[in-house]
């Protein structure tokens, strides 16, 4: 059985070369397991950035199914190596889980997401630093891609 993986991201990316990024380890990925990429449109920019969020929030919380296992990406969250997160893709296909990876829009998420996320899957971090969403998505696909490669015996990661 392949592994099975779903992102849910907000907003466009504008910036090309993070696209172009993004598109590249999606399409790596691909070959290693089912992943499934969709884009959440963001909330009008008029908005307040915490109504931005809530709105944001909403909308990934509606597009989920029963079956996720909920990993939002939050600066609260935990920090696993590229291994760990491996080790856990791996218990997460033996267990029948399919892990959906949330990445908010500018303002990050809601309350209500990381609460779902604490309870229903878990919380991860990139590390302390502040990333751009945009960035994120890369920095996530790139280490779903990394986390494959180790699970499948491949040569892409040296410790």
């Amino acid at each position: 059985m392949a592994a099975q993986l779903q992102c849910l991201f907000v907003g466009k990316c504008r910036e090309a070369s993070l696209r172009e990024a993004a598109d590249l380890y999606v399409c790596k990925l691909s070959r290693l397991a089912r992943c499934e990429v969709a884009v959440l449109k963001d909330a009008p920019a008029a908005l307040p950035p915490p109504e931005k969020a809530l709105r944001e929030g909403r909308d990934l919380l509606a597009r989920l199914d029963p079956k996720h296992l909920i990993v939002a990406l939050d600066e609260r969250g935990e920090m696993w190596s590229s291994r760990e997160l491996a080790a856990k893709l791996k218990a997460w296909e033996n267990a029948a889980r399919t892990p959906c990876f949330l990445v908010g829009g500018a303002f990050g998420l809601s309350d209500e997401v990381r609460e779902r996320a604490r309870t229903s899957g878990a919380l991860f971090s990139l590390g302390r630093i502040t990333l751009p969403h945009e960035l994120a998505r890369v920095v996530l696909l790139e280490q779903l891609y990394r986390a494959a490669s180790i699970n499948k015996g491949l040569p892409y990661h040296h410790d």
